[in-house]
């Protein structure tokens, strides 16, 4: 009988979370975002979970068994750019869907918000684990930069780097912890998404003219579901165009040469969708200072829950309505300055972006109260 009322509810539960949820008639295509990350997850799952068949995570090996993937196994080529380029696509997709979170103030719905930073934060240490397996040049060199940041922290801080290295150098041990976590890691996101999807269904959707209330809403099928299903075909037409016919054009090509600790790359770079917070970090004279920035230039976003705003889209304020696309473009520019090498006039340029960067959370903040406090 338990068991019975058990499976009602549950039916019941499931039913309100996805058929008949009450979504706001006027949502536009910037909310399918949402969905299309909840694919991509599903693909980047299912991608990573098939290379694990064939790859082992031996420094000896571990290029051969990629080219082995791509050479040897059975639509292997697929797979790997598959995983490769959905990592690509995920940023792409979590970036839009964060610029459209700032733009419409979801960080309003403090739990929401507050868990999508915790997974944007834990999905960057997945991709840059992941980033290292191939083992190739930039694999490892990347992976010697990084990690070594965490020596700056006082005390601990070469402790806890010879324990993440396994040792006193990148090596063996390094590549399995690496590849370990890359494996469980993915668990914790998905934990962190059941957590974020019930969060924004007990908060509701917002909607791009920024209206409060339950007065104008419909079922979210079929409704949102068809829109969700046509960006799902329009994305998956650009993926396989991009995984057929230029699957390596965001891959560095230091990367197919065999990792070797005894040549040093002219310049040691990330995957582009780290690059806005590497220009940040290499801004900072003092390496302490850098590493804090670093991570600063993601929890930053988790400050924008002090901002009370009577309003829910910046369309209601125009000047901040501007600030935010340059904020937008400075970004951008920060990307750009990423990816080429600490030299003037880069260097100037990065310290001025990463000001701007900083400073426009403050202003964000501080416009949108003093504001709303003149409408008074």
């Amino acid at each position: 009988m338990n068991y019975k009322f058990m499976r009602k509810f549950s039916f019941k539960e499931l039913n309100m979370f996805i058929v008949d949820l009450g979504s706001p008639s006027n949502m536009s295509y910037y909310w399918n975002f949402g969905s299309l990350l909840g694919l991509m997850m599903g693909i980047q799952l299912i991608t990573g979970l098939f290379l694990t068949f064939h790859y082992v995570a031996n420094v000896s090996v571990a290029f051969d068994s990629v080219i082995h993937i791509m050479r040897d196994v059975n639509s292997g080529w697929l797979l790997r750019y598959s995983h490769i380029n959905g990592a690509s696509f995920f940023f792409i997709f979590i970036y839009i869907h964060i610029g459209r979170g700032i733009y419409y103030l979801s960080f309003k719905k403090k739990y929401v918000w507050m868990s999508g930073v915790m997974i944007l934060l834990v999905l960057m240490m997945v991709a840059f684990m992941g980033y290292i397996l191939p083992w190739g040049q930039m694999s490892f060199w990347g992976a010697t930069v990084i990690t070594n940041l965490i020596s700056s922290i006082p005390v601990w801080g070469e402790t806890i780097v010879y324990w993440v290295w396994g040792g006193f150098s990148v090596s063996n041990a390094t590549l399995n912890r690496f590849f370990s976590f890359h494996f469980i890691f993915p668990f914790l996101i998905i934990f962190l998404i059941f957590l974020h999807l019930i969060f924004l269904h007990a908060a509701g959707s917002g909607n791009p003219l920024g209206l409060v209330g339950a007065y104008d809403k419909i079922y979210f099928y079929p409704y949102f579901v068809v829109k969700d299903l046509l960006g799902f075909c329009l994305f998956i037409l650009c993926f396989m165009l991009v995984v057929c016919f230029s699957p390596l054009m965001l891959v560095d090509s230091e990367n197919f040469i065999m990792a070797n600790s005894l040549i040093t790359p002219i310049h040691i770079q990330p995957e582009w969708y780290y690059l806005f917070s590497y220009a940040i970090l290499r801004s900072v004279p003092n390496k302490l200072g850098g590493v804090i920035a670093l991570l600063l230039s993601i929890l930053v976003l988790g400050i924008l829950i002090l901002c009370e705003s009577k309003h829910n889209s910046l369309k209601y304020y125009p000047f901040m309505d501007f600030i935010y696309f340059m904020f937008i473009l400075n970004t951008g520019l920060l990307m750009w300055v990423g990816a080429n090498q600490v030299e003037y006039p880069f260097y100037t340029c990065g310290q001025i972006m990463t000001f701007f960067f900083f400073f426009f959370f403050f202003l964000y903040i501080y416009f949108l109260n003093f504001w709303d406090s003149l409408l008074i």
